[in-house]
């Protein structure tokens, strides 16, 4: 099998359940939401998408013929001199799309603990250590399950109480980065007050300047 991937880096998570924690981030080319084109953006099921995750000319990125390769390639990424587990976000564009046995088999064979951020549009295989969903209106969410489910929030009118019947240990709100981010802000702090099962995530790296 072929993995296309955009990028590797190694940087400090900055959204979510774990912001602040150093990780490898590997970012899968491709989509099942949006093309990635700026043409079809208008069209896309997901339409507010900030990440370029077309081709394979990122950092670190490229096409790999086996799974073991690309385990060897992300762990050259993390400090040598480090005695933790590496941590490995996996993201896209969607990464469940590329996302096989053989990949979860060979990052756990060099001890890695393995991240996916998924639209929750596609079952996962066995063996992942953490699995966010960021569910998206408009398409046909089927993962139910996981550790984190995060929203973006505002959605087209959707309440994010609608999730919380739905089997996950932790909660998160993140508000929309367009044009009315202040206001889109403003009305996740006060959704998140009032309903204290979510928590609010934002996208520290923005604002701290880094990757």
């Amino acid at each position: 099998k072929m993995y296309s991937v955009k990028e590797v880096y190694y940087t400090i998570q900055g959204e979510g359940y774990h912001t602040g924690r150093p990780a490898i981030f590997l970012r899968f080319t491709g989509c099942n939401l949006w093309s990635g084109l700026e043409k079809d953006r208008p069209t896309a099921i997901c339409d507010f998408c900030d990440t370029d995750f077309v081709g394979t000319d990122g950092p670190g990125g490229g096409k790999f013929n086996s799974s073991i390769k690309l385990a060897n390639h992300a762990l050259s990424f993390w400090p040598a001199d480090s005695k933790l587990k590496p941590f490995l976000v996996c993201t896209g564009g969607e990464p469940l799309l590329q996302i096989d046995s053989n990949f979860i088999n060979s990052f756990h064979d060099l001890d890695f603990e393995i991240a996916v951020e998924t639209n929750g549009t596609i079952i996962p295989p066995d063996g992942l250590d953490w699995i966010c969903v960021s569910p998206k209106v408009g398409s046909n969410l089927i993962l139910k399950t996981g550790d984190e489910l995060k929203f973006v929030y505002p959605q087209k009118g959707k309440n994010p109480k609608e999730f919380e019947d739905l089997s996950f240990n932790y909660f998160s709100l993140q508000p929309m980065d367009n044009a009315n981010k202040d206001e889109n802000t403003k009305k996740t702090i006060e959704f998140c007050h009032n309903n204290p099962r979510w928590s609010m995530s934002l996208q520290t790296h923005k604002f701290l300047g880094i990757p």
